[in-house]
């Protein structure tokens, strides 16, 4: 893999990625909104950006030639079938055999199997309608990209992010195919190692078609879950 794409490059997400791509050695596309682009003047020409919305089809047209990934951040913003939008591009324009990977959060579920805390489902209950009102975020949009998403046969993987945070990289975040497992109960990521997952993922063949839940390595929850993994038995 030479050559990726990431999806809403502008954003915190995006230029951790960015980064972490830069860093391994990775040509890089970007694709962000022509009022954001002056967000990332520190990537210089280590980048090749493309201006226009995210859910744009020539846009990501575009950006997505040459790349045989393709990171995605998908934003359910406004109420306009943005994040669907987005998906849609992507699964349309990139090449065959790319390995595709999307970012969303915990409240995303594949398989219905997920035990959310009741705390997390008022919220998303809650939030998820007040954004709706004033138009400013469509979670149940969102929900239609993922299943979009997982209905395709292209090589997928969908990064479920718990709450995050700022900080220096813990390294890789540990992962689970649900929500309630009790590694994930921490529900705490720093921002730069959702970035680094999301990269990971690129290469990492055990995630195509997941749906991995994650948490920071260092968590609480993450740390217990080693250690009881790895008790030498009486």
């Amino acid at each position: 893999m030479k050559r990726i794409c990431i999806i809403g490059i502008s954003g915190k997400l995006g230029q951790y990625m960015a980064e972490h791509a830069l860093s391994l050695g990775y040509e890089v596309n970007g694709v962000c909104r022509p009022e954001s682009a002056h967000k990332l003047a520190r990537f210089g020409d280590r980048i090749t950006l493309f201006t226009g919305r995210t859910d744009s089809r020539p846009t990501i047209a575009r950006a997505l030639r040459g790349c045989d990934g393709v990171l995605t951040v998908l934003a359910p913003w406004g109420v306009n079938n943005y994040a669907s939008g987005t998906a849609s591009a992507v699964l349309d324009s990139a090449a065959p055999g790319a390995r595709l990977i999307f970012s969303c959060g915990w409240h995303i579920t594949r398989d219905g199997k997920d035990k959310y805390p009741v705390k997390l489902k008022a919220f998303v209950a809650i939030f998820g309608a007040l954004a709706r009102l004033f138009r400013a975020v469509d979670i149940k949009d969102q929900i239609r990209a993922t299943d979009m998403i997982f209905a395709s046969d292209r090589l997928w993987t969908v990064v479920r992010g718990s709450d995050l945070e700022e900080g220096e990289s813990e390294g890789l975040p540990v992962w689970s195919r649900h929500v309630g497992d009790p590694v994930l109960a921490s529900n705490l990521t720093r921002r730069t190692d959702f970035a680094l997952f999301m990269v990971h993922a690129l290469t990492d063949d055990r995630l195509i078609h997941e749906a991995p839940a994650i948490v920071g390595r260092n968590s609480a929850s993450a740390k217990r879950h080693s250690a009881q993994a790895h008790a030498v038995p009486a």
